[in-house]
């Protein structure tokens, strides 16, 4: 947060797990498994108990810290991706293809870019990249959020920033260069050519997405909950009324609804998706 916000913000950090009481209300931060840190918040008042999500996905992605179901009256949930349509691999699959995908291009001497977000989806990748086949070089956005990482103590596999203006040789043609979407159409990334551009996002399941995406192939890899795990997070909760927030709020409450649950759609509009960044 100091990294995004700057050194004067006023920051008070929580662990996770532990109360801090406001006005006779309790709050407590849980592991979301959204991106590094991400959480929930528990909020507690006269026995009464609401979860708010935030966003978050229940597959362990070895890097996000594991999903924690907390128990409650009320569950404020994402819906992001509220549609049976999305229904993700396991990530093992999903990084087979990416590697062989990289792979591929590297025999073929062709430059391979990733485009993901700088915060959560670049370091998972990293994360499972098999730098066997080339070098990584990340973009300064991505590797700034890096070294914030590797300061606490979280490790990633070697790469090289492209900070200071960019790399100035000549770029190793079995390399990877994982890009944020603001800089996927870069005029130097056309200094490089030729190189084969991938967008790493949830919304590449579907065909139509892929299209209108700069990139040539799409690999569908989210850090939210897809359908299935939506549900699943509901059952986990136990909880009795459910608020769905952001995404396909209204179908998933009604859906909700029409299998037993209390469900209804948030009418705050407080948050406005976009498929180019932390999807």
């Amino acid at each position: 947060m100091r990294h995004r916000l700057g050194s004067r913000a006023p920051i008070e950090t929580l662990e996770f797990g532990k109360r801090l009481t406001i006005n006779g209300v309790d709050f407590s931060f849980h592991p979301a498994g959204h991106v590094i840190g991400s959480a929930q918040i528990r909020v507690e008042h006269k026995g009464e108990v609401w979860v708010y999500s935030g966003d978050y996905k229940l597959e362990d992605d070895g890097i996000s810290g594991a999903f924690e179901p907390v128990k409650c009256h009320t569950f404020i949930t994402e819906t992001t991706f509220a549609l049976p349509v999305y229904t993700w691999k396991p990530q093992a699959l999903v990084f087979e293809e990416i590697n062989a995908w990289w792979r591929d291009n590297a025999k073929q001497g062709v430059v391979s870019v990733i485009i993901a977000y700088s915060l959560g989806k670049a370091q998972r990748i990293l994360k499972y990249l098999d730098t066997s086949v080339g070098e990584v070089f990340t973009h300064p956005a991505i590797s700034g959020m890096n070294q914030v990482f590797m300061n606490s103590g979280i490790e990633f596999p070697q790469h090289t920033s492209l900070a200071d203006g960019g790399f100035k040789g000549e770029m190793p043609r079995n390399s990877m260069i994982l890009l944020p979407p603001a800089a996927a159409e870069s005029n130097w990334l056309s200094r490089h050519e030729p190189v084969a551009k991938a967008f790493a996002s949830g919304w590449m399941s579907i065909r139509g997405s892929r299209r209108r995406s700069s990139a040539q192939k799409g690999f569908a890899l989210s850090d939210h909950a897809d359908w299935p795990s939506l549900i699943e997070a509901v059952k986990l909760t136990e909880a009795s009324r459910i608020i769905a927030t952001h995404g396909y709020k209204q179908i998933f409450a009604r859906w909700l609804n029409e299998q037993g649950w209390h469900a209804e759609a948030s009418s705050n509009d407080y948050y406005s998706g976009d498929e180019t960044t932390d999807q």
